[in-house]
């Protein structure tokens, strides 16, 4: 495999990082570059062949067209190398490798972890990643970057996260890089599976909501077509605008947060709390036995038709589509995608949030935007990391 350098560098640097944020979303011809960028098919046709000498493209052959003279498509060069994603999640991780295009080449999710803020605990997690790329046949050295997705207040564009702060306060990315050996950026994890969905299945729309729905909650934004950061990177804390009266202490120490009432934590713990008060579940007998109750039985649970479950989860998409309802009047998006743990219920959550999204938006505001789950699924976060990565890299985000 030839060297790929991962920078881009000189007097057309940036008419370069334009041609590639375009060949990311699709194969394109000189001429729609041309357009795109109101660029000179001569000048496109001279950085193109750069960016296949560097081995950033790819010509993918002549296009079919109803007539005329066929032009040739340039594309992502899917063997440039590799991405591998981390999605660290409460007591799981998922790992994603792909190629340099964004194709899946392997997965593997719910790996039992529990990060810890220590240096053994992430030497531990680089060795699961580099047991998941010895599973998929890739080196460490065909790795061009990785990304790791965390929950909390993460700083991508300082490397810091600030609820895993190690030694003197380096910043995560430059120790997670030594350890593992390879070029790594960190992530909020509901913004690297935005990112995902965007990329992946959002063509049409340029503003875009995403809610994950899991232990906390969280949301990412893509405004006109772009991943929204924020200030200074905080972004999408919905799960803590204080819009409850229900005097439960969030996570984050404070009373009333939105995640207290609309997150599969609240799920977890109204369930507990009805089980104690004698109400009959699929779930009595674990309860009974003072066995976990985990987030997967719930889901499992409402899957089986558990009429406990499905109440609760029904009474938490009343309480989030409320709040959805809310982003909708302020930002009017084209889309908002429900993704995240608690989304497998499907339209046990889906429907109490669509009934609540169309009781409390404004008709006007809302009749134009779109509510459906994540096409990901489980595979968002993973897949995010790898795409957003790859991005950061190569100064395109």
């Amino acid at each position: 495999m030839a060297t790929f350098s991962g920078t881009l560098d000189g007097k057309n640097a940036a008419i370069k990082k334009k041609i590639l944020g375009l060949c990311m979303s699709d194969d394109r011809s000189i001429a729609e570059l041309s357009r795109a960028l109101n660029s000179s098919i001569p000048t496109i046709t001279k950085l193109v062949g750069e960016l296949i000498e560097e081995r950033f493209l790819q010509d993918k052959g002549k296009q079919g067209t109803s007539g005329g003279r066929r032009p040739s498509i340039f594309g992502l060069n899917g063997g440039a190398g590799y991405l591998a994603g981390v999605d660290v999640g409460r007591k799981t991780i998922s790992v994603a490798i792909t190629d340099f295009r964004g194709t899946l080449v392997h997965f593997a999710e719910d790996i039992p972890f529990v990060l810890e803020n220590s240096q053994s605990s992430f030497s531990n997690l680089c060795d699961i990643v580099r047991k998941q790329l010895g599973q998929a046949g890739v080196s460490i050295s065909q790795v061009i970057t990785c990304g790791f997705n965390l929950s909390g207040r993460v700083n991508s564009e300082t490397g810091y996260s600030f609820t895993y702060l190690l030694g003197e306060y380096h910043p995560l990315t430059d120790i997670l890089s030594e350890l593992l050996g390879v070029h790594v950026t960190i992530e909020n994890d509901s913004r690297a599976m935005t990112y995902a969905e965007y990329l992946t299945g959002c063509t049409d729309e340029k503003n875009v909501v995403f809610v994950n729905v899991s232990w906390g909650l969280g949301m990412g934004l893509i405004v006109d077509g772009k991943l929204y950061f924020g200030k200074s990177g905080y972004s999408g804390e919905i799960g803590h605008v204080p819009m409850l009266n229900n005097d439960v202490i969030c996570q984050c120490g404070k009373v009333g947060c939105l995640e207290t009432g609309a997150s599969a934590s609240a799920v977890h713990r109204i369930i507990l709390e009805r089980l104690a008060e004698g109400r009959s579940s699929v779930l009595t007998k674990k309860y009974a036995k003072g066995q976990e109750i985990t987030l997967y039985n719930i889901v499992d649970a409402a899957l089986e038709e558990d009429v406990l479950t499905i109440e609760v989860i029904e009474e938490i998409g009343n309480c989030l589509g409320r709040a959805i309802a809310g982003i909708i009047n302020i930002f009017n998006p084209d889309l908002v995608v429900i993704g995240g743990r608690l989304a497998a219920t499907k339209d046990y959550l889906m429907l109490p949030i669509k009934s609540s999204i169309n009781k409390h938006s404004l008709n006007i505001v809302s009749q134009d935007t779109s509510v459906r789950l994540s096409k990901l699924g489980n595979k968002a976060g993973a897949l995010g990391a790898c795409l957003l990565s790859r991005s950061k890299l190569l100064g395109i985000i």
